[in-house]
């Protein structure tokens, strides 16, 4: 299996997680607080489906995704809307060219499977958030959270992090903990975080 293989099975294997969590989420819990500070089980899902799905579309066609622009809003069955989403980004990437060159920030050029790197890493840290925030006892995937975090290890500078930044300041996690609570802390969560209220 060559790099592009890996990549697009791994894009599978992302997605698929993302969409059995969300599908574990009970309508009751869609007002509990998630790690991500800013939003609850409701307003996260919002993002995953509404705003990350879109763009993760349009990104893989290798055009330029606008983040500013607010999330679509969310159907009465999340599983099936995730689903419907999810489908048209895994089959665009399925017969992409991984290695076309396409615009990144400030112009330069990179291969468009760079744009796969940052979107697996959206879902690992997302799958875990909403895995956590609802109290969902299951075995994530290891492979996807260490492609994220070898992924942004390379992109997440100091700068980008504190008060008014796009991400936290890292929490700091034993080299040998669990991929997933080095994810978290590398992107500012505290991967002892527990949702109040989510068991039950």
């Amino acid at each position: 299996m060559d790099t592009s293989d890996l990549t697009v099975d791994l894009m599978d294997r992302a997605l698929t997680q993302m969409g059995e969590v969300i599908a574990a989420i009970r309508p009751e819990q869609a007002t509990l607080p998630t790690p991500c500070t800013d939003w609850d089980v409701q307003a996260l899902v919002r993002h995953v489906i509404g705003q990350d799905l879109r763009n993760f579309l349009v990104s893989v066609r290798g055009e330029m995704a606008d983040w500013a622009a607010p999330p679509e809003e969310l159907g009465p069955d999340w599983a099936a809307q995730f689903r419907a989403a999810a489908a048209p980004v895994l089959d665009t990437w399925r017969s992409a060219d991984l290695d076309r060159p396409v615009s990144g920030p400030g112009g330069r050029e990179a291969p468009l499977r760079s744009r796969a790197d940052q979107q697996l890493t959206e879902l690992a840290m997302h799958a875990w958030d909403l895995a956590r925030a609802t109290g969902q006892d299951r075995e994530l995937d290891p492979h996807i959270a260490e492609h994220g975090l070898a992924w942004s290890h390379t992109m997440l500078r100091p700068e980008f992090r504190g008060p008014d930044k796009a991400f936290g300041l890292e929490v700091p996690v034993p080299a040998d903990a669990p991929t997933y609570e080095r994810l978290a802390g590398w992107f500012g969560r505290d991967p002892e975080w527990k949702s109040p209220g989510a068991a039950g």
